[in-house]
């Protein structure tokens, strides 16, 4: 055990040096099997090495939220623009078309809702992953609850071992825990915890001092999109994560909440696989929205 008293922040990581001795493109990828990579591949684009991910798993705690209301109506016809959609497996056997040929990461644990106490979740069986033809599967980790750390942490590496069994990666999905602040030493920890117990993509947010967070996650961070903001926020939010080195966004409420969903994930995309600068990629959604 770690002697608690002697807990020394981390200060040397290297920033701005790529991982060393590395074939695969995805950071600390190299030694998983054939067909991780194949999957992750699927997931990140290989000419860039980063993914537009579509969230619309909320309405597993949230119910019909703003925007999800109908997903036939709402997500299928954006769905083209993304590299991924995240999602349970209710809405994808209910609502995707199986022809719509994108990669599916599968919303893999669930167990309450947001009228009782978040966290208390349970994991479905692999087997339904492989159904559904998952690329990834999506398993919560709320680090800081006291009542719910261990118990997710433990949906984590279970659902790793299932994973590793049948080729598919899982995403460590970061929860805010109770007793933690929004950053970089919170989701530094909680980050690095997700892939020390085998996560092979980390879902995160964002927050000031970011780049440490991907420093020392050594699988790739995409972040989530957390709250509805404006439009030219939520490309901030988007180029300032890649540039500090997150892999990808998974957003869904700034995308499906917007005004012109459609014109909105192009844009995104246009900052995540272009470079496009967020006054840019504005333009470009403004453009979009209005053709």
């Amino acid at each position: 055990m770690a002697d608690r008293d002697d807990i020394r922040d981390g200060s040397n990581f290297g920033l701005g040096k790529p991982v060393e001795n590395q074939s695969f493109y995805l950071k600390g990828c190299d030694n998983l099997d054939w067909g991780v990579k194949d999957r992750l591949s699927r997931i990140f684009r290989p000419d860039t090495g980063k993914t537009v991910m579509l969230a619309f798993d909320h309405g597993f705690i949230m119910g019909p939220t703003s925007g999800l209301e109908r997903i036939d109506l709402s997500i299928v016809p954006i769905a083209e623009y993304a590299d991924c959609l995240m999602a349970a497996r209710g809405i994808i056997r209910t609502c995707i078309p199986p022809n719509t040929q994108k990669p599916i990461c599968l919303r893999a644990d669930a167990g309450t809702s947001i009228l009782t106490d978040l966290n208390n979740n349970v994991v479905l069986d692999i087997e339904d992953a492989i159904r559904l033809n998952a690329s990834a599967a999506a398993v919560m980790v709320a680090v800081g609850d006291s009542a719910m750390e261990a118990k997710t942490i433990a949906n984590l590496y279970k659902m790793v071992d299932a994973g590793t069994r049948y080729g598919i990666p899982i995403m460590g999905v970061t929860a805010v825990g109770k007793e933690m602040t929004r950053d970089s030493r919170y989701f530094g920890l909680a980050s690095r915890m997700c892939a020390e117990n085998g996560a092979s993509i980390v879902k995160t947010y964002y927050c000031e001092g970011f780049e440490k967070v991907t420093a020392s996650c050594p699988v790739p961070i995409v972040i989530a999109g957390g709250k509805k903001l404006p439009e030219l926020e939520a490309l901030e939010l988007a180029s300032n994560a890649i540039n500090d080195g997150a892999a990808g966004v998974d957003m869904g409420r700034n995308v499906f909440q917007s005004d012109a969903p459609a014109a909105m994930i192009q844009a995104v995309a246009a900052v995540v696989h272009e470079g496009l600068k967020p006054q840019e990629a504005l333009d470009l959604f403004e453009t979009l929205k209005n053709a």
